[in-house]
């Protein structure tokens, strides 16, 4: 192992870049709590006093007036052999706070980290960095945004890690959620060597679909000119929970087989119920219904006609839960209005409209037909990453793992479910080297049920062959009951057994797997 020298790293080759500057800094006493958030895939952990190199190595692509930085952690005293690329979240696609928790869970493990910030210098305000000028996006960040640069990110990471200890790694994997999961599915479609295991939950493939999506309960209020409470989309929420838990032969608050789930919110108009927290008698509204309707629904056109997913029953459509509902409305003396997610106006405003002041409030039905046209023309070539054809990463050897949430409340899961369909279609071995895991009660990357095993199976599968089958997870149920369960490779999904030597629900040995 060299010194954390700069003079010790060689300039990595990099097609049509140049190499600005290398820098090393020696880190000691490194510590930091890192919570199953920051560390997807992965449980939690707490780093204590770790020491580790930092090699962040600058380049620029000709003609392109870029500045990008990949950053690497590498341990000094316990190295495992191994890499552990860290993805991004939301529109950052690496080298901040998200992606320092997981680095520092890969280091506290004993992993060589990277992570590259793409040349985005503020990945968590999108108005400075994505218009060029009023009407023109930045065309070289938006497509290093969209991954042109991941393969990049492994090319430098592979040789500081070879110029400092002297060997390549024995092993190197990708580890990520939602925009971290489809740089996963971006390297494995079109960079098929650079990792051998890639671990991607809950992927933000077809971004260009699903972000202008998160905003259509929030169009339909603005038209209605109506605002459900919080409080009339939890209860109905809750009605449905009661309706189509049991489908699932377990009584648990939990929807765990979302697709028998048929609930009629529109049965429930008049009901008469206690508003929290202001504990105000109310009757529920004809819009609570149209609106819970249309969001588990999904988009569709001003004829009828399917645009994309909607959200499963018992997902946390207000934000009450989560902090965070496609369907959130925020209201004051009486008067409510609509608080959508971020990222869905954001995506509007800077990538659709190209106007950092366009007022999506006045957004009508037919603007938002031709918006989400707009949307896919223009950035399905540079961020679906939904290419199926995974033939190349599975000649190349290559395993993937994904898990993602039942009850995910930004990207609906029917997306995923498709995507592993169409894989198969291709490859129609596909278990042999691609498992995915729908995961009951979760939300969107982390939360209740979060699987903290699927990095450790995937790592087992790569260099041991160990197919995975099921994997634990630990469910609370509405009853604040800790359950022990099983997640099973889709198509599969987990049963309660129910027998007479098996009659505990929160017993993870009393239920299978089934297709």
């Amino acid at each position: 192992m060299s010194s954390c020298n700069p003079s010790v790293i060689s300039q990595p080759t990099l097609e049509s870049a140049a190499v600005l500057s290398i820098s090393a800094e020696l880190v000691t006493n490194y510590s930091r709590q890192v919570t199953p958030v920051y560390y997807p895939n992965h449980g939690g952990l707490e780093v204590k006093n770790a020491t580790f190199c930092n090699v962040t190595v600058s380049y620029t692509h000709q003609q392109q007036n870029d500045l990008i930085s990949v950053e690497t952690w590498l341990p000094i005293d316990h190295w495992n052999g191994r890499l552990q690329a860290a993805g991004g979240s939301g529109l950052g696609p690496g080298r901040f706070d998200l992606s320092y928790g997981n680095m520092a869970g890969a280091i506290a493990e004993g992993y060589a980290t990277t992570s590259t910030d793409a040349g985005i210098p503020n990945p968590l305000d999108p108005y400075s960095w994505v218009l060029d000028s009023p009407g023109t996006i930045d065309e070289v960040l938006v497509q290093h945004w969209g991954g042109d640069i991941l393969n990049d990110m492994a090319v430098v990471a592979k040789s500081v890690i070879q110029d400092f200890y002297g060997r390549p790694p024995d092993y190197s994997y990708f580890n990520g959620c939602s925009q971290g999961g489809r740089q996963g599915f971006e390297l494995a479609q079109r960079h098929p060597t650079a990792f051998d295991g890639i671990a991607a939950s809950a992927p933000a493939i077809h971004w260009a679909q699903w972000a202008p999506a998160m905003f259509w309960p929030q169009m339909l209020m603005n038209t209605m000119g109506e605002y459900p409470r919080g409080c009339e989309l939890d209860l109905l929420t809750t009605l449905a929970v009661e309706e189509c838990d049991g489908h699932d032969g377990v009584l648990d608050g939990i929807i765990s087989n979302p697709r028998t789930c048929s609930f009629d919110p529109f049965a429930y108009i008049g009901t008469n119920f206690t508003c929290l927290p202001e504990r105000e008698s109310i009757e529920l509204s004809r819009a609570a219904a149209v609106i819970a309707n249309a969001t588990w629904a999904g988009p569709i056109d001003s004829d009828g006609n399917f645009i994309w997913y909607g959200v499963n029953h018992g997902t946390d459509l207000s934000g009450d839960i989560t902090g965070t509902g496609m369907a959130a409305t925020v209201c004051d003396n009486g008067t409510c209005r609509g608080d959508p997610v971020p990222l869905a106006y954001q995506w509007i405003q800077l990538f659709v409209e190209k106007d950092p002041d366009y007022n999506y409030t006045a957004m009508t039905r037919k603007d938002y037909d031709d918006i989400m046209r707009r949307s896919g023309a223009e950035y399905d070539p540079i961020v679906a990453s939904s290419n199926a054809n995974l033939t190349e990463f599975y000649r190349a050897g290559g395993k993937m793992m994904t898990y993602h949430g039942l009850y995910d409340q930004i990207i609906p899961i029917q997306a995923t479910e498709k995507y592993y369909d169409d894989v198969r279609g291709y490859v129609p071995e596909v278990r042999d080297f691609y498992r995915f895991y729908e995961v009951p009660g979760l939300g969107h990357c982390f939360g209740n049920g979060q699987p903290t095993t699927l990095f450790d199976a995937l790592r087992a599968w790569v260099e041991n062959g160990t197919e995975p089958d099921s994997l634990p997870t630990t469910l609370i149920d509405a009853n604040g009951k800790t359950n022990n369960r099983i997640i099973c490779s889709y198509p599969g999904r987990a049963v309660f057994r129910n027998t007479e030597e098996c009659d505990d629900s929160s017993k993870a040995a009393c239920f299978a797997c089934v297709v």
